[in-house]
């Protein structure tokens, strides 16, 4: 009777170890590739690139590093500061920019 029962533990204990190591299938389809960039990316990192910088000079008109709240906002995306930028970053900029930082690539 001892030897059904540790056989049956057995079993129970052994079955988790099998199922951890069988490979998960894989996705019936691949998945796109998401946007690089967008405007729930933190400023910082947007200015840290050459092209996405690119797309704030032209749609903000002005270098952002240069606005006199830059190290209060960089570590923030646009879409965390526009409800806070009392109305200078209106829903058409935020459009604009979404755009253009969606099409780099």
């Amino acid at each position: 009777m001892k030897l059904i029962a540790l056989a049956a533990s057995l079993t129970l204990v052994a079955t988790p170890a099998f199922a951890q190591t069988a490979p998960a299938p894989a996705p019936a389809t691949a998945p796109t590739a998401a946007a690089k960039f967008g405007v729930d990316t933190p400023i910082e990192t947007l200015v840290a690139d050459e092209k996405a910088k690119a797309v704030l000079q032209e749609v903000l008109g002005a270098d952002i590093t240069q606005n006199p709240f830059y190290d209060q906002i960089k570590a923030m995306s646009f879409a965390q500061v526009q409800p806070l930028s009392q109305g200078q970053i209106t829903d058409e900029t935020m459009k604009k920019l979404a755009e253009g930082l969606a099409a780099i690539k």
